[in-house]
This record gives C-alpha cells, sequence and structure tokens, in this order.
C-alpha cells in the first residue's frame, strides 16, 4: 500500500513518513505543491495526506487535478489544515476530500484516519462498481465540450489556467503572469463566486509574509486585470465586493 504525503512543513512531513511507514506503507513525500501535482499524476497510490497551505500550488487546486485525471481520480484524500474555518473545510469536502484533520493533531489519529479511508470501496481497485465504458466516453466529452478545456485546467470564461504548465490564456492568447499573480488568480478562478477577503489572500498568496499589507492585495488585483479583462476599469471577471473583498466571477 503506497501513500502520498504532500507537506511542506520538512519536521511534520519526517514525522508522517516514519509513522506511515511503521505501519508497513511505501511513502512519498512531497515538499511543495508542484512537486504533490507531479507525484499524484504520474504513479497510482491507495491513499494521500494533503496540506492545503503549500508553496507553488496549494492543496485544493492539487485536489481538483486529481479527481480529474484517471490514475488516481478515486484515491482516498485526507487534508490537513491549520485553518479552523468552516469554508475552508466544506470548500475541500466539495472539491472531493474524503475527510480532513486541523493541525495540530495527534499522528495516532491521523493514522486511524488513512487506515479507514484505505478501507473503503474503489473501483479502480476492482472492489467497487467499475464504470461502464460508454459513462466514461461521455465524461470526456463533458470535458472536452461544455468545460471547453482540457481536464485538470480551470476555465473563467474566456481565460484558461493550466496549473500544471502555470500558463494562462485569454481568447486562445498566452498571457504573462508573474508567480504571484498566477497564484492568486489561481485562487479566485477555481471556487467562483466565492469571497475572499484580503486577509484571506495574504494568508493564502503571500503566506502571511509580514511586509506585504492590504494593499499589495489591491495592486496585485489590479495588475491581473490589466492582462486578463477587456476593460479593466470595468472588470467582468475579477470582482470587487465592497467591504469584503474580492471574487471571480459566477460561471
Amino acid at each position: 500500500m503506497r501513500v502520498l504525503v504532500v507537506e511542506d512543513e520538512v519536521k511534520m512531513a519526517g514525522l508522517l513518513r516514519r509513522a506511515l511507514e511503521e505501519e508497513g506503507y511505501a511513502v512519498d513525500v512531497a515538499a511543495g505543491g508542484d512537486d504533490g501535482l507531479w507525484l499524484g499524476t504520474e504513479n497510482p497510490y491507495d491513499a494521500i495526506v494533503l496540506d492545503l497551505m503549500l508553496p507553488g500550488l496549494d492543496g485544493l487546486t492539487i485536489l481538483k487535478v486529481l479527481r480529474r485525471e484517471p490514475l488516481n481520480a478515486d484515491v482516498p484524500v485526507l487534508l490537513l489544515t491549520a485553518r479552523r474555518e468552516e469554508t475552508d473545510k466544506v470548500l475541500g469536502l466539495e472539491t472531493g476530500a474524503d475527510d480532513y484533520l486541523t493541525k495540530p493533531f495527534g499522528v495516532r489519529e491521523l493514522i486511524a484516519r488513512v487506515r479507514a479511508l484505505m478501507r473503503r470501496p474503489r473501483a479502480s481497485r476492482g472492489d467497487g462498481a467499475a464504470p461502464r465504458e460508454r459513462d466514461v466516453e461521455q465524461e470526456r466529452d463533458r470535458d472536452r465540450d461544455d468545460r471547453g478545456r482540457e481536464p485538470g485546467t480551470v476555465r473563467l470564461r474566456d481565460v484558461i489556467l493550466d496549473p500544471a504548465r502555470r500558463r494562462v490564456t485569454v481568447n486562445g492568447q498566452e498571457v504573462e503572469l508573474t508567480g504571484r499573480e498566477f497564484d492568486l488568480l489561481m485562487l479566485l478562478a477555481s471556487h467562483p463566486g466565492i469571497v475572499f477577503s484580503r486577509e484571506a489572500l495574504l494568508a493564502r498568496v503571500w503566506k502571511g509574509e509580514a511586509f506585504v499589507g492590504e494593499r499589495g492585495v489591491d495592486t496585485l488585483i489590479k495588475r491581473i486585470r490589466r492582462k486578463i479583462e477587456q476593460d479593466p476599469a470595468n472588470p467582468a471577471l475579477i470582482l470587487t465586493v465592497w467591504g469584503s473583498g474580492y471574487k471571480a466571477a459566477d460561471a
């Protein structure tokens, strides 16, 4: 049984690796979102332990891609989060997570939850109802036709984001975004209609860097709008919610 641990805190990752290996599992560890996505789309796993707050791609983005790729589409995923807000847990579960733990947690509890998740039936292992070939083809057609993009990408109307390649196109034309611009746009586009406060954006995109203030969020939003909006002065994609923060337009 193989487990993937995606965790950027070195001590925590080492602790989880040792605990899981003592239970007899083979363990791969990724220290960042990009490595986690690569491992998760290249290797089959029996369970994935996934931190939400990661350098590079965040945990929710990785989870969305995994659920759209056939290799680990039904792998049990246990989310780890340091935040206690209900919205983070709800977003994780709605995106496809099977369970979550809020830091700090006991290692024995994590092991018990991983073991319980592995006992659940999975169609890809032959211990659940396998999807009919016709259903699989219909799902692929919906990926191509309804969303108008390849599986694993995120679409905000005419803007398509490819998290694996960190590539953005607007009306089919590639645009250059900085790493921080991509991370902020990816976060908003992945949750259309969800309002993020400036504080939440600072925590997720800047990882709490003390020298960045709320004005830094406003500045980055303006730069993104200049690159993706037809009329940056009257944005239709990245919207300001006065008194609350920012959101991506509903699909």
